[in-house]
C-alpha cells in the first residue's frame, strides 16, 4: 500500500484550473508547454481545487471559455461521484483532499464548440479499491457549456453529432449509450450466460492467468460486485482488451487505467497496469495489448502485489453508467459467482469450479 499523502502536499499540487501551473500537460502533446498565466478562479467556482491536465495547444484554443468550461465539467464529475455527489463542489474537493485524493478533469481536444476528454475522482489510498472515471463531450450552445459525462443523455446525443468522435468510434459509442440493461438483480436472469457478446477473460485465449480475488465491488467497498483480480500465469502479464472497442487511457500517456467501449453494451476497466498501450478513443480489436499487471495506482486505490483489477459495465435504463453485476455472466468460458464475501466467489466451467488461487484458461467458447 502506498503511503498516504498529507493535505498540504496536496494543495500544493492541487492547483486551479486557470493558474499556469495547474495546465498539466498529457497524452498525445505530452512535451508540449504550458498554457499561459491567467487569474483564479474564486472558492465559488466548482473547478476551484480541481486539477486540470491540458495541454498548452488546447489551451490556447479555449482561450477564455476555459473556465467556463471546467467549471461545467467539474460540477457534473462531483453530482455524479458517490462519494461527493451530497456536497457543494467546494466542500466536496475539500474533503476529499483531507483524505489525499484528487479530482482531475483532462480536456484533451478541442474543436470549435465542441471540448472531450477524461474526468475522474481519485480512489482513497488507504485500501485497495479503484477511482470513478468518466469520459466526456461537452459542447457550447448559447454561449454555456453543456457537458455530458459517459452515461448522461447529453453523452449519447454529444456522441452522435461532436465532430471530436469518429465514425468507428461513434458506431460504438452510440450503441453503448442506447444499450438498456438494469443491472438490480443479484440473481442473473433467464439468458444471462450468454449476454455479455463474448467477453474474454483479459488475456490471450488459451493462456491461463491464477484468479486472485472473485467478484467484488469496483472499490472493493461498496455496490455490485463486478470486479476480478489475476495475475501470473503463461501469459507472461500481459493484459488484452477482452473484445474490440474504443480504448481510452484513463489517467493519460504512461498511466495505469484503460477503459475500453465495446460494442453492444458493455465496456470493461482495467487497472494497476504498467509499460500501458496510450489511447485516446482508438478503435482496438479484439486481444488488443494494454499492458502488463502491475501495482500502478495514477488514480488512487493500493495494489500490494502486481495484477490487473479487472471490471465489467454497463448502463441502467435512465442512461447511467455503472459498474454491473458478475453473477451468472459468463466472461471468458467461465461462469462467475458470487462468494459469501467479496473476494470469495468462483467461476464454473463443464463442471468444474475454480476459485481464488486456481490458474484458469481464458475460453472464447
Amino acid at each position: 500500500m502506498l503511503p498516504r499523502p498529507s493535505v498540504s502536499a496536496y494543495i500544493r499540487t492541487a492547483v486551479t484550473a486557470l493558474s499556469a501551473t495547474a495546465l498539466a500537460v498529457t497524452g498525445l502533446l505530452a512535451a508540449a508547454p504550458a498554457a499561459p498565466a491567467s487569474s483564479s478562479p474564486g472558492p465559488g467556482h466548482p473547478s476551484a481545487g480541481v486539477v486540470v491536465k491540458m495541454p498548452a495547444a488546447v489551451a490556447d484554443r479555449l482561450g477564455a471559455e476555459r473556465e467556463a468550461l471546467l467549471d461545467a465539467v467539474s460540477a457534473d464529475v462531483l453530482s455524479r461521484s458517490h462519494d461527493a455527489r451530497e456536497l457543494a463542489p467546494s466542500a466536496a474537493v475539500g474533503e476529499l483532499a483531507d483524505e489525499g485524493r484528487k479530482v482531475v478533469v483532462d480536456v484533451r481536444d478541442v474543436s470549435g464548440d465542441w471540448a472531450r476528454g477524461v474526468a475522474y475522482v481519485e480512489a482513497s489510498r488507504t485500501r485497495h479499491g479503484a477511482p470513478e472515471g468518466w469520459l466526456y463531450i461537452a459542447h457550447r450552445t448559447d454561449g454555456r457549456w453543456v457537458p455530458g459525462l459517459e452515461g448522461d443523455r447529453e453523452f449519447a446525443d454529444h456522441v452522435a453529432r461532436s465532430p471530436l468522435v469518429g465514425a468507428a468510434e461513434r458506431r460504438t459509442m452510440k450503441a453503448y449509450a442506447e444499450r438498456e440493461v438494469t443491472p438490480d438483480a443479484q440473481a442473473a436472469p433467464a439468458g444471462a450466460l450468454a449476454n455479455t457478446g463474448g467477453l474474454l477473460l483479459p488475456w490471450m485465449p488459451d493462456y491461463y492467468m491464477t484468479l486472485t480475488g472473485g467478484p467484488h465491488a469496483h472499490d472493493g467497498a461498496t455496490g455490485y460486485w463486478s470486479a476480478l483480480d489475476f495475475a501470473g500465469g503463461n501469459a507472461s502479464g500481459l493484459v488484452r482488451s477482452s473484445r474490440e472497442g474504443t480504448a481510452t487511457s484513463m489517467c493519460g500517456a504512461g498511466g495505469g487505467w484503460t477503459r475500453v467501449i465495446h460494442p453492444g453494451g458493455f465496456s470493461t476497466d482495467y487497472y494497476h497496469l504498467r509499460n500501458t498501450t496510450y489511447y485516446n478513443g482508438t478503435s482496438i480489436a479484439r486481444s488488443a495489448l494494454l499492458g502488463s499487471i502491475g501495482t500502478d495506482t495514477c488514480a488512487g486505490g493500493s495494489a500490494t502485489g502486481a495484477h490487473v483489477h479487472w471490471s465489467l459495465r454497463t448502463y441502467d435504463a435512465n442512461y447511467n453508467g455503472r459498474y454491473t453485476w458478475l453473477n451468472g455472466r459468463t466472461i471468458g468460458g467461465w461462469a462467475w459467482w458470487n462468494g459469501s464475501a467479496q473476494y470469495s466467489g468462483c467461476g464454473t466451467r463443464l463442471g468444474f469450479t475454480a476459485c481464488p488461487g486456481t490458474a484458469i484458461y481464458n475460453r472464447t467458447g
